[in-house]
């Protein structure tokens, strides 16, 4: 990248910044925020500004001749310079955290994110730091789960520039077949509930006659779920989870 030194400047309100331009288009800073400096000439008096902001002007020349990334203000948007894996999948995070999910996936979402920067730090994102985070769940099911809202903020990533997704080389974990039984006597099964809990067996009548789930779908039912005539259950979607 061409670049020349950039310049110091004051403006009407007698406060400097510091001026360059990246492919003939011109910025302007009046502290270091956005190359993760803490240099600030516009809290000193004004007989010390324009010395402050040309160490500013010469940590601004050296972050960006080494490759230091520069993003928009107040945006997400790369002016110059790469973001590194993580970097992406931070943007894609807050992304999908800004959406509107229920909370529980946006909770698997962070836990996700925590896990790749915990294995992967600074690093490129990679087929092997994957397959450590999942090598950790024996359980196909949470094998999976985890390797589903990976691949959700690794996709979202991509999308915003990143470069590939190792995901697509690692496969789901196949879990292994349960034969599960129905009972042949459901009044009975259901007597024998009501008389150990008569909660539990209400709990079990909705799963079996409403088909809901008994872990949130039941235990967070309220009475404003209920038609008035008690003939149906109304659940919005971010409870159908």
């Amino acid at each position: 990248m061409t670049l020349q030194f950039p310049k110091v400047h004051t403006d009407s309100l007698n406060k400097v910044f510091v001026s360059f331009y990246i492919k003939n288009k011109r910025y302007r800073l009046y502290n270091g925020k956005r190359i993760n400096s803490s240099t600030d000439p516009n809290p000193y008096p004004l007989d010390q500004r324009l010395s402050i902001a040309k160490v500013l002007a010469a940590e601004i020349y050296s972050y960006l001749l080494n490759g230091g990334v520069l993003l928009s203000y107040r945006s997400t948007n790369v002016i110059t310079g790469k973001l590194s894996d993580m970097d992406y999948i931070k943007q894609a995070l807050d992304s999908k955290l800004a959406s509107d999910y229920s909370v529980k996936y946006k909770a698997m979402l962070q836990f996700s994110f925590n896990c790749l920067e915990q294995e992967i730090g600074v690093s490129k994102l990679d087929v092997t730091s994957l397959k450590n985070i999942l090598s950790r769940y024996c359980s196909g099911v949470s094998h999976n789960t985890l390797k589903r809202h990976l691949n959700v903020l690794i996709n979202e990533a991509v999308s915003l520039g990143m470069e590939c997704n190792p995901m697509t080389e690692i496969k789901s974990k196949k879990a292994k077949a349960v034969l599960h039984k129905p009972f042949d006597d459901i009044a009975s099964v259901l007597k024998d509930i009501r008389a150990f809990n008569k909660h539990l067996h209400l709990c079990c009548l909705l799963t079996y006659g409403c088909l809901l789930r008994p872990h949130r779908e039941v235990r967070e039912l309220t009475w404003g779920d209920f038609s008035n005539d008690l003939s149906y259950i109304t659940l919005s979607g971010s409870r159908n989870s």
